[in-house]
């Protein structure tokens, strides 16, 4: 376990003026302690680690989270919850308030009363994530594998695509070659879209045929040791039309600007605006409707942000992706996505793959 994740997390505990955080989010969960079981919370103090799970992962428990006591949770909640407060006298309890559902909330809330505990429950927000957010060098180059393995996938992406094909088999074609190459799994369902579907950001693959002369987009990601990385290209096979040669132009001038202007000290709405303001000044401001990035690591959405709205912080050792797009319904549409790295003060690409649209 990095003692430098709870050193950290504990002066951000006391900075918020509570005697133990409650950690129940997954990735949280694991980046604290590297547990990657899917039950179990996590409370830190300035003194305890502990971590709390039933019977089916007190073993994993044990061999993965070196430096954490660990506590299987027998029987009703109010019973060892209660016991927990009681043995290390905590007053300040602080939670994730985005990710404790209200009925857990309320039922810890009825034990408080109940068992007449001391005890006052503080929502807290995006402390781990302020940790998370900055990759340390081991990090770094697992997220870069998952990066090069999504490279080495869209060049067999490049190698499946034939007009005939259906969106659902070059999905299943590569997230073969993914799983067989090393990814443990997919950062994400895989999005396969063609023709007037590629208007969808999100789109499900179907069994829509692609045809010629028409967009296809792919967006992926690859998942190494928990960490993800995210790609997208939009290629078309044959010769594309006007509208898909000028749509394409200008996102890849959008994401390029962002790439250059992208700087370390600037916040997410302030790189969001170096791309959309090209975006706008061609016509299709109206037609790019998502951010410009989100950042990457444990979650395939993590902070920071990149959109009109975030006040996130950009700075070294930050990984997001930067991925404008243009959606035009009935239509089609056009994303890039790179995963990058902010280093020296500047964007590094970590992805390789060309950006063309005939390949």
């Amino acid at each position: 376990m990095d003692n430098s994740r709870l050193q950290g997390i504990r002066t951000l505990i006391s900075a918020e003026g509570i005697d133990s955080l409650l950690v129940s989010e997954q990735e949280n969960r694991r980046y604290l302690s590297g547990f990657r079981g899917s039950s179990g919370w996590l409370f830190i103090s300035q003194k305890q680690a502990l971590l709390t799970t039933d019977f089916r992962y007190t073993e994993q428990a044990r061999q993965e989270s070196q430096g954490f006591e660990i506590m299987q949770t027998n029987g009703e909640t109010a019973i060892w919850f209660t016991k927990l407060i009681q043995t290390h006298g905590w007053h300040k309890l602080g939670f994730e308030a985005q990710y404790i559902p209200f009925a857990t909330y309320q039922q810890l809330s009825k034990i408080i009363e109940a068992e007449h505990l001391d005890l006052e429950l503080i929502p807290c927000y995006r402390m781990v994530e302020k940790l998370r957010c900055i990759k340390d060098a081991t990090e770094l180059n697992i997220i870069t594998k998952a990066v090069q393995l999504t490279d080495a996938a869209f060049t067999k992406f490049l190698s499946t695509i034939r007009p005939g094909i259906t969106e659902k088999e070059i999905a299943w074609e590569v997230e073969g070659f993914l799983r067989k190459n090393g990814a443990e799994a997919t950062a994400f369902d895989i999005i396969v879209a063609t023709g007037p579907n590629t208007a969808l950001p999100h789109a499900i693959p179907g069994e829509r045929r692609l045809q010629q002369g028409e967009p296809i987009l792919i967006d992926m990601g690859a998942k190494i040791d928990g960490y993800c990385s995210d790609f997208t290209r939009t290629v078309c096979i044959g010769k594309a039309d006007k509208t898909l040669q000028e749509i394409y132009s200008i996102v890849l001038e959008a994401q390029q600007a962002a790439i250059e202007g992208i700087k370390s000290g600037m916040n997410g709405a302030e790189a969001d605006t170096l791309a959309r303001n090209i975006i706008e000044a061609a016509g299709y401001g109206n037609n790019f409707g998502h951010g410009l990035g989100h950042g990457i690591g444990l979650a395939i959405h993590e902070a920071p942000f990149l959109s009109r709205l975030s006040s996130d912080i950009l700075s070294d050792s930050m990984v997001f992706s930067i991925e404008p797009g243009i959606y035009i319904q009935g239509y089609g549409g056009v994303r890039i996505e790179d995963t990058v790295r902010l280093e020296n003060g500047s964007v590094k690409i970590l992805t390789k793959s060309a950006k063309s649209l005939s390949f």
